[in-house]
């Protein structure tokens, strides 16, 4: 199923401030909360939609990546290959709790969660590499497999950083809730604030025995093998994303993300030009003012092209569909060949009394039209 346009899902335009969109987050965010919606899968979902529109609107990069390319820029599971694939709600209460204050207004419908607020879930940090790719992969698409060093979860504690399941306890100061709470009596009654707790650092746990392979920290550094699907169509200096890809998370938690920056290799022949492709074909003088058919590269290989007699240097012949797709399959380019005509440099005898010979034939006198075609294109230089 297709991803909605994230300005949709908020109902917010496309020139609307960051505080907007986030009062239209919130605005979403309260109407779609699980509390509210007890066991309704569709306002879940929903739920998540707005978290993960408010993530890409809400960052200037992410924005300025979508507003350019659509999801692909950003991710989007609906290009294939796991990029993006939704947020969890641990993803969504671990990033944008912050947003609500930790409650609602005064007593009552506090946190997220049931009253009681959440327990801090640790996020990994994000993965960045690079990655090259020929004209071919990038109209075609392609998969990738990349060697990284990162943060992989402990082995030995499975990322809870404690030595055995005995040596992980409920945090004394919380009770396990991750927050304390506090009541203060102010001229409007009572309120009520909640804040991180100072023992377990929002965790809930205690480790009374450090894992003796990680030291307590749940993870360690590893090389990773990762399969990378690209879709075609990418454009250099296009970052896409790989959801939960990214470093593990310190006791367990959410993976950071995988970033992807996309490197194009230039191709030999083909020059790329947004989605066309540009090739400059050098003919002979014979060729040109005799017509012959001749082989063009494509990204595919080889493609014939006929060139008619008495074509002018300049001439722009265009191949359809031959060059690439587009990233969010708005159709594909055109490959664009501009005929060049070689004059030698040094001939024969032989060759310059033909060439003299000719000079005073009437088909080798340029008429006043193609005069005038040369005059307009010389004057368009300096125009």
């Amino acid at each position: 199923m297709a991803k909605r346009d994230y300005y949709e899902v908020l109902e917010v335009t496309r020139t609307a401030t960051v505080e907007e969109i986030k009062k239209a987050y919130r605005k979403k965010a309260i109407e779609f909360h699980p509390d509210k919606n007890p066991g309704n899968t569709e306002a879940e979902e929903k739920f998540k939609e707005a978290a993960e529109a408010y993530d890409i609107l809400s960052d200037s990069q992410k924005r300025q990546r979508y507003d350019q390319f659509g999801h692909a820029g950003v991710g989007s599971s609906a290009q294939g290959g796991g990029f993006g694939g939704g947020m969890s709600m641990e993803d969504i209460f671990s990033q944008f709790g912050d947003i609500f204050g930790g409650h609602f207004g005064f007593g009552g419908f506090s946190g997220f969660g049931g009253g009681g607020g959440r327990r801090r879930v640790n996020r990994g940090s994000d993965l960045r590499v690079k990655v090259k790719l020929n004209l071919k992969e990038i109209a075609n698409g392609v998969e990738k497999k990349i060697k990284v060093k990162k943060y992989v979860a402990c082995s030995k504690c499975h990322g809870s950083g404690a030595e055995d399941d005995k040596s992980v306890k409920t945090c004394d100061t919380c009770r396990g809730s991750g927050v304390v709470t506090r009541v203060a009596n102010t001229i409007l009654g009572q309120m009520q604030t909640q804040t991180t707790c100072p023992t377990c650092n929002g965790e809930g746990k205690q480790i009374t025995q450090k894992c003796t392979q990680c030291e307590g920290e749940g993870i360690v550094r590893d090389d990773d093998i990762i399969t990378i699907n690209i879709p075609a169509g990418v454009a250099e200096g296009m970052q896409l994303s790989m959801s939960g890809k990214g470093n593990a998370a310190k006791h367990g938690g959410v993976n950071g993300d995988l970033l992807i920056l996309v490197e194009e290799e230039p191709h030999p022949e083909l020059i790329r030009d947004d989605n066309d492709l540009l090739y400059n074909l050098l003919l002979t003088v014979p060729q040109a003012a005799l017509g012959t058919t001749v082989e063009v590269p494509t990204v595919d290989g080889k493609a014939k092209l006929k060139i008619d007699p008495g074509t002018q240097p300049g001439k722009v012949l265009r191949l359809r569909n031959k060059g690439l797709p587009s990233v969010n399959s708005y159709g594909t380019g055109d490959l664009l060949v501009n005929v060049s005509v070689y004059i030698p440099e040094k001939l024969s005898a032989t060759e310059k009394d033909t060439l003299t010979g000719l000079e005073n034939s009437p088909n080798f006198q340029p008429g006043k039209t193609i005069k005038e075609k040369i005059f307009s294109k010389f004057r368009s230089i300096f125009d």
